[in-house]
């Protein structure tokens, strides 16, 4: 056995179908890991070649060629360090979810994903069969324990491992965020590491794709399961653990860095700008468009745009109408000019009496109404779609997920566009998100977040005449959507029935826009997107 054990944990972010691309990575990363941090093992995160999820890109016959030739490049072009690194291995009865273990350009061992995760935003039963077996290998002398991902969230396959003789267990993970998701990856992980008495090394996967946002966060901790490295949230990098190799087994980590966790804040907001950045970026968009209103919502999209993209890359667009108020004016006005980006006033007035002039026998009779209210939302769409059409840049929309609940937004309107960044953040987390942007330098007028939020589409609009103040409406929407709760449950918790029902009601009867809503980061643990899947037609009342 070695004296020391070096483990470069390489925390990267893949392209999702972009094998040959990610089998160069996993190539350039692991010469990187050899030669400037002699390490004797590197770790990729799971599915590195084909990235996460692939899903049904996975069916397809040139895929499967395309892995394969990949693994070989892999095995092929690295010598003189061991990987571990993901991948979908096709047999001719099944798809595994899979790591291999590859030394001196060989397969050394394969491990199959026993633990298929089938909840919230994890649809791995449809693709893939599980593995049964524990699979150990060996580097420098000492027992490996393979895992991928979800086999640490139950104890037998680390037991499994223990019973084999393994004397570390290696995780590879594509774990994706959400709200206090690192703190409960490593409670997991310390009951494991408690439960066989072995440490454990954990490299999870950092990058932007489609809704998902993982955040790496790789760590490793002792036997005694206390964190004894972490690397940073939302940074690529490869990072090194050392253990000292002992008489008898027992391996010891030597110092290394433990990068403090994110407040909540600073973790979305981190999210939000790298899911922003991976999103355009990985489509080739060459910056974002977005409306400025003067309000939080539109505010907070625009600091969250610069700060994934620099200012040279993006366009806000003030649409006055005869309802925007001076206040709206000057501080869109003082946001994008501090901001540095490209700033454009135009008016929706001519575009919104024409349409009202050509609508008007047909509304003859009728009183003003919603009606007339998002033809202002449409008339904006039409601008900001001109412009992303002519320049090539990605419309970002600016709701936020209060709105999307209770359809407080308009289709084809303000609900337009491409990338929706803020969709899973509350009204009340826009607040507190805005408050932690200033708080690393005032970008967002301070009277931006205090003012009474209005859409403005009428004389002095509030968003409390149409709905609950954001304290009551956040928490019965929150008890819903991502607990499940009934109307007899929330007003258990002190909420008023009829403004339970009223509320739930409006989420029921909105399935039919947030269908058609562009895709956002996922931030809570259940978002509008892959982890909600409500019918659009339904006869169930509460």
């Amino acid at each position: 056995m070695s004296e020391s054990l070096r483990i470069a944990l390489a925390q990267r972010n893949f392209l999702v179908g972009d094998v040959h691309g990610n089998a160069a990575r996993v190539i350039e990363c692991a010469r990187h890991a050899r030669d400037e941090l002699r390490a004797d093992l590197v770790l990729f995160p799971e599915l590195t070649l084909s990235g996460y999820p692939p899903e049904d890109l996975l069916f397809h016959s040139g895929f499967r060629r395309q892995i394969e030739a990949g693994l070989a490049r892999v095995c092929a072009e690295v010598s003189d360090v061991d990987l571990m690194l993901g991948f979908p291995e096709y047999t001719k009865a099944a798809i595994y979810n899979s790591a291999a273990y590859v030394r001196a350009g060989q397969i050394a061992a394969i491990h199959r994903k026993a633990e298929l995760p089938n909840y919230r935003v994890f649809d791995e039963k449809r693709y893939f069969q599980p593995g049964s077996q524990p699979s150990i290998t060996d580097c420098g002398g000492v027992r490996m324990g393979l895992l991928v991902c979800e086999d640490i969230w139950a104890p037998q396959a680390a037991q499994l491992s223990r019973a084999d003789g393994a004397q570390m267990l290696l995780v590879i993970n594509a774990s994706p965020f959400e709200i206090h998701k690192q703190r409960e990856r490593e409670q997991v992980a310390r009951a494991r590491a408690r439960d066989v008495g072995l440490p454990l090394v954990y490299v999870n996967l950092v990058g932007g794709q489609d809704e998902l946002v993982f955040d790496g966060n790789s760590f490793a901790m002792d036997a005694q399961g206390e964190v004894v490295m972490r690397a940073p949230a939302f940074e690529e990098g490869t990072y090194l653990i050392e253990f000292a190799c002992e008489a008898g087994g027992a391996l010891t980590p030597r110092p290394a860095a433990v990068v403090p966790e994110l407040s909540d804040e600073a973790s979305v907001y981190g999210a939000l700008v790298l899911g922003v950045r991976d999103y355009v970026r990985k489509h080739g968009f060459p910056g974002v468009v977005l409306g400025l209103s003067g309000g939080v919502d539109s505010a907070l999209t625009l600091a969250i745009a610069v700060d994934a993209l620099g200012g040279k890359c993006v366009q806000a667009v003030m649409m006055p109408s005869r309802y925007t108020s001076r206040m709206s004016l000057d501080d869109s006005k003082e946001q994008a000019q501090g901001l540095g980006v490209q700033y454009s006033v135009l008016s929706i007035e001519t575009m919104f009496e024409a349409t009202l002039a050509t609508l008007k026998d047909e509304f003859a009779g009728r009183p003003v109404d919603a009606a007339e209210e998002n033809m202002q939302s449409r008339c904006r769409m039409l601008l900001l779609m001109g412009l992303s059409n002519k320049t090539g840049r990605m419309l970002l929309t600016t709701g936020n997920k209060s709105e999307m609940a209770v359809g407080y937004a308009t289709l084809y309107g303000d609900m337009a566009g491409g990338f929706a960044p803020i969709k899973d953040c509350s009204k009340l987390l826009v607040y507190r998100l805005a408050n932690y942007r200033n708080s690393l330098g005032r970008v967002i007028p301070q009277r931006v977040i205090e003012r009474p939020p209005s859409a403005e589409l009428r004389d002095d609009q509030k968003d409390s005449d149409s709905l609950p103040p954001y304290e009551i409406l956040d928490p019965i929407l929150e008890a819903f959507i991502e607990e499940d709760l009934s109307v007899d449950e929330i007003q258990a918790r002190g909420f008023d029935r009829a403004t339970v029902g009223r509320v739930l009601d409006l989420v029921k009867r909105n399935e039919y826009k947030r269908r058609q809503a562009p895709p956002g980061v996922r931030v809570s643990r259940r978002a509008f997107g892959r982890d909600w899947r409500y019918p659009i037609t339904s006869g169930y009342r509460r």
